[in-house]
């Protein structure tokens, strides 16, 4: 299990990424039973506040890792794009 100061750098460096998207690292603020086991976290569209990644079988259940793939995808479309 990462330290806290590991887990807030991580997420420091999604949430970096996530905005060269215009998207925003949204976080649990009360996590309990699955999202503390499987995630905590979810991307929304800034300009229309619509979840775009995290909400798939409950609210904030995508980890940090599920974030980071969702971006690279995205950095993968546009680049054959």
């Amino acid at each position: 299990m990462p330290s806290r100061h590991e887990l807030v750098s991580h997420e420091r460096r999604v949430r970096r990424a996530a905005a060269r998207w215009r998207l925003s690292l949204l976080k649990d603020p009360k996590p309990f039973g699955k999202v503390l086991e499987h995630g905590g976290y979810m991307l929304r569209m800034d300009g229309t506040s619509d979840i775009v990644f995290g909400n798939t079988r409950y609210k904030f259940d995508a980890d940090l890792a599920d974030i980071e793939r969702y971006l690279e995808q995205l950095e993968a479309q546009e680049d054959e794009g």
